[in-house]
């Protein structure tokens, strides 16, 4: 985990240092005395987790902690108890007391990382934009924004775009394998829609695109209830 430390005391700064050199999986990048510095170093550099005092001079650490993004963890590191509210208000990961022990430290840090982990987890992989097919000796890119429906015939697919049509050997059960679930459908057993380019819907078809695609009633049922 990329992380940095913002803190106006440098004997604690230097503690922090001292402990995230013990954990494996923490990375340690930079640390600050000045908010002002810490937050443009953030609009730079994607971090996962600041270490961030509450009590600083001129900005406190629970404003710090409202200017930074969500895609950034917060542990907070202070030497006044009575600031803890603050930082579970906050929906911060941790908050830690001063003098602070390096078990505890750690026990902050799995909290973080495990955090992170359910995060990816949760949200996945993105999903891709564009799907390279084999034409002739040749890998031609279908860009999947602009793709309004695939066509099959026996083992070809045309991939329809506004001004391009892309015939490839593939087939259909093979292209719904590489294009995101989400964002197509499959209307027919030889039509796979582009969900969001759907401009009508009718009893046995829909329409995309100006083209009229046929729509099965095995899939009718599920298409709707995706769309409606």
């Amino acid at each position: 985990m990329r992380c940095i430390a913002l803190d106006d005391e440098p004997i604690a700064l230097a503690i922090l240092q001292d402990h995230g050199q013990k954990v494996p999986f923490l990375q340690l990048e930079a640390t600050f005395v000045s908010a002002t510095e810490a937050l443009a170093y953030l609009r730079q550099h994607p971090i996962d987790l600041i270490f961030l005092d509450i009590k600083m001079p001129d900005i406190t650490g629970v404003e710090v902690a409202k200017l930074i993004g969500k895609q950034t963890s917060i542990i907070f590191t202070t030497a006044f108890s009575e600031y803890a509210l603050d930082g579970f208000d906050l929906a911060v990961t941790d908050y830690l007391l001063k003098p602070i022990t390096f078990p505890r430290f750690l026990q902050a840090c799995t909290r973080a990382q495990e955090q992170q982990q359910k995060s990816e987890a949760t949200t996945g992989d993105p999903a891709p934009e564009y799907l390279f097919v084999k034409v002739g000796y040749d890998w031609e890119r279908i860009n999947l924004t602009g793709l309004l429906y695939i066509e099959a015939d026996d083992n070809y697919l045309t991939f329809h775009e506004p001004q391009r049509r892309t015939l490839t050997r593939m087939t259909l059960a093979e292209a719904q394998e590489k294009l995101p679930e989400e964002q197509f459908a499959k209307v027919h057993r030889s039509f796979l829609v582009a969900i969001d380019k759907i401009e009508k819907i009718e009893r046995h078809q829909v329409t995309l695109g100006g083209k009229c695609i046929p729509v099965s009633p095995s899939y009718r049922e599920s298409l709707l209830q995706r769309l409606l």
